[in-house]
């Protein structure tokens, strides 16, 4: 990591205070530095409540005399030289606050820790990689990600796999093992549970003290990036989970850091955070705002992360602690500040808000008003689909609303349909076995819902494990249930996956217009006594359709009729309630001809097998003519519409 001085320079330092030093690491942290044929380390860290700060680490035997901080302006950096390479040295600042209580810190910029449950940084250069991803990162440049496909497969690298004795894969064990399943299954992005340097496994992440080390429960920085490099070179972008919301109150951490409420609200209310006995960050103390947007940055720089998804937006956008909503204005500014700066360094980051209000224009730019994120986790229809799918097949006609509610919103944000790891945890129970029924039941559905979350609006995540049915919810100190594919209707439900995938890549209707209310169109939204949802999904070619039949109930029919917007015929070209998914195989394997009869408001109509709890897609045929008939013209068009889905774009498009 590059640093052109050895000492901190006033322009770095008013702008670290200024809440503008977007580069804060390159400043503070350990950095072995070469000058004038002599190698130094040098620590520098904020923390204006000090009286005294001591250097202490495994190379002074943790004692400090003779390595006192010298504090270098008012507002409270101190820094250290000490003329020697200190690489791979354990330490920790020794402090005495202004109230006489010492203190034992780890450093909050240290880019590598301790394995627990030691608790010490260490020094570590992030330099000497060699990244072989240049393919990946130009490619990523001229994509437009809103019409592109995205199924993202969401990983808690503790618990996907495991070595026979319970020790945990290495980063680049998990990059032999976890990115060739990722390729095979069709997933475009891995998105981590957060890998901050956390104390508590069972916190998953979600409670860190160390920002800027990539924790070492799996392995050093460079092993990460090797992770990374073998994703990206195997097409698959990551996407960090990531918390810059609240921290852990650990006594080595960021909590009361330097003996005064530091990173954290001074308001007992404002700062603790009751739901998961964490402390709030300030976000509106400039050198907060320094210490996190730096961070999204120093990961983007150096381990070339795809996206972060913002966890717990809604304990930001509002004060946490409070019957009523109420604005916290630090928090959406700081929202607003980070995405702007994150997206002017690289407008293809992908910056997702796992957001459980009502807010708007959370997908919108900042200069018209919105919070600046390009993604918004939709969970109003994760709540509404999985609710829907609890409730009993002949019950669900009083709940049909719960599958149309989402339409009438689905275009007001970039939406991502998740079904994470939240729903299968705390007795929630696995996504198969939410499903009522028998056990071929709860199969069927299980394909129904997957099938029904990829041919809906929106990006796609799926929490591990649901790909290979696992009945038991997640167990966060185990790995997933492999021996389950040596079942027949597990290794089918994993087949199906892997279908439904290559279905859903090779058919532009089903991801090119997700966020454009062109691209969706209810063929019977009506139709609540049989639970029958049928509807049309649109891509950028005038004439490339597909038309979605789902069964929600066991109930079978022979010739069910539905109106189609085409004539001619229509061959389907996708079925969950197939043999080799462990349906029953009643499919449709004939080509559908049009009746010149209206039906449903379309002008043409079909009749079709409709499977139990069953899923089917289907697409008009195209005849030789019709093909040929695709010339120049065609092509021009096609060319305009992409070009006008791009001015659609995030960076571009008007709020909805």
């Amino acid at each position: 990591m590059a640093v052109n001085t050895i000492f901190p320079t006033d322009y770095q330092l008013h702008l670290f205070h200024e809440g503008t030093l977007y580069e804060s690491y390159r400043l503070f942290g350990a950095h072995v530095i070469k000058k004038d044929g002599k190698v130094y380390t040098r620590f520098c860290l904020w923390a204006p409540n000090a009286k005294f700060i001591r250097l202490v680490g495994n190379f002074n035997d943790w004692n400090g005399e003779g390595y006192p901080l010298h504090r270098v302006n008012n507002e409270g950096v101190w820094v250290i030289l000490v003329e020697q390479n200190l690489e791979g040295a354990l330490y920790k600042y020794e402090m005495i606050t202004r109230e006489g209580k010492k203190l034992l810190k780890s450093d909050p910029f240290s880019f590598y820790s301790e394995l627990r449950p030691g608790t010490a940084s260490i020094v570590y250069s992030m330099e000497g990689y060699k990244w072989n991803d240049q393919n990946w990162m130009q490619k990523k440049e001229k994509k437009n990600m809103l019409a592109e496909p995205m199924a993202i497969y969401e990983v808690h690298l503790g618990s996907w796999k495991k070595h026979k004795d319970g020790a945990f894969l290495s980063y680049r064990q998990l990059a032999a093992e976890l990115i060739p399943y990722v390729v095979e299954h069709g997933f475009t992005h891995i998105e981590l549970l957060p890998l901050i340097e956390h104390p508590l496994d069972a916190s998953w992440g979600y409670q860190g003290t160390g920002y800027y080390s990539v924790t070492s429960r799996y392995g050093n920085p460079h092993d990460f990036m090797c992770f990374i490099d073998q994703c990206h070179q195997s097409g698959i972008g990551v996407i960090l989970d990531w918390v810059p919301g609240h921290f852990c109150k650990d006594d080595h951490g960021l909590y009361r850091f330097d003996g005064s409420y530091l990173f954290d609200y001074k308001t007992t209310g404002d700062r603790e955070n009751q739901v998961w006995g964490t402390a709030n960050f300030d976000l509106g103390k400039n050198e907060v705002q320094s210490f996190l947007i730096s961070n999204a940055l120093f990961w983007m720089e150096y381990y070339h992360i795809d996206g972060f998804r913002l966890d717990a937006v809604a304990n930001m956008i509002y004060w946490p602690n409070r019957d009523d909503k109420h604005e916290n204005p630090f928090g959406i500014q700081f929202l607003q500040k980070l995405n702007q700066t994150v997206l002017q360094n690289d407008p293809q980051v992908l910056m997702m808000a796992e957001d459980s209000t009502d807010w708007p224009n959370v997908t919108a730019p900042v200069h018209y008003g919105g919070l600046g994120f390009n993604y918004k986790w939709n969970m109003g229809w994760m709540n509404d689909i999985l609710s829907y799918m609890e409730t009993s097949p002949e019950s669900r006609t009083s709940v049909h609303g719960k599958m149309t509610f989402s339409l009438l919103y689905a275009f007001t944000e970039n939406f991502v349909l998740p079904l994470s790891h939240d729903e299968v945890v705390h007795g929630k129970k696995s996504l198969l076995n939410k499903m009522p029924g028998d056990y071929w039941q709860k199969f069927a559905q299980l394909r129904l819902l997957l099938g029904y979350m990829i041919a809906h609006p929106g990006k796609k995540l799926l929490f591990m494990g649901a790909e290979i049915g696992q009945f038991d919810e997640w167990k966060d100190k185990e790995e997933l249930d492999w021996n389950l594919l040596d079942y027949d209707m597990h290794q089918k439900i994993n087949t199906f996956v892997k279908e439904l995938l290559k279905v859903y890549k090779r058919s532009k209707p089903l991801y090119e217009l997700d966020h454009i209310h062109n691209g969706f169109e209810w063929i019977d939204v009506n139709n609540h006594q049989q639970s029958i949802f049928s509807f049309i999904r649109k891509g950028f070619k005038e004439d490339e359709h597909l038309v979605v039949v789902c069964n929600f109930t066991e109930e079978i029919y022979q010739d069910y009729q539905i109106g189609v917007p085409k004539e001619g015929s229509y061959r389907e070209i996708f079925n969950s309630d197939r043999d080799v998914f462990g349906g029953s195989d009643w499919i449709n394997k004939k080509v559908l001809k049009t009746k010149n009869e209206e039906f449903h408001g379309k002008p043409h109509s079909i009749k079709m097998k409709i499977s139990p709890f069953g899923l089917s897609i289907l697409r008009p045929v195209k005849h030789r003519k019709e093909r040929k008939g695709n010339g120049k013209e065609k092509v021009r068009s096609h060319a305009v519409s992409r070009r006008e889905g791009k001015q659609a774009s995030f960076l571009n498009r008007e709020p909805s």
